[in-house]
């Protein structure tokens, strides 16, 4: 595994953890709905779906970010796409949206190159 995967996959483990530990229960993780593309995090908090989307950023030497902070990466076009996915997770999985709908949400993961990995969750982005 290379290491920008790797770096995903633990942004992705660190954002699962936050969400289970905030009550909501991980239905899936990387589900793939042919070309159309990968949810990182299926939840349920509650009676909502939530489809979750992981970024994850090292910082830099000094702390701060190099590049664009994990938030800003959810475009309208990442958004769309995102509740496209939503569409067929539902029609694979049983149907209608539950009665709380369905929500799209984001963690962003920075690791700074000393201390602990500073993790932060929106919930309804789009």
């Amino acid at each position: 595994m290379n290491a920008t995967r790797a770096l995903g996959r633990y942004g992705e483990e660190l954002a699962a953890r936050l969400l289970v530990d905030t009550g909501m229960a991980v239905l899936a993780r990387n589900w793939r709905c042919g070309r159309a593309g990968e949810i990182d995090i299926v939840a349920r908090d509650g009676d909502t779906m939530v489809v979750c989307e992981v970024k994850t950023r090292r910082g830099g030497p000094d702390g701060r970010m190099p590049f664009e902070h994990p938030m800003a990466a959810i475009t309208s076009a990442k958004a769309d796409r995102l509740r496209h996915l939503a569409a067929c997770w539902l029609q694979r999985h049983g149907g209608p949206p539950p009665p709380g709908g369905v929500r799209i949400d984001i963690v962003g993961v920075v690791l700074p190159r000393r201390g602990a990995p500073q993790v932060e969750h929106v919930a309804g982005v789009a």
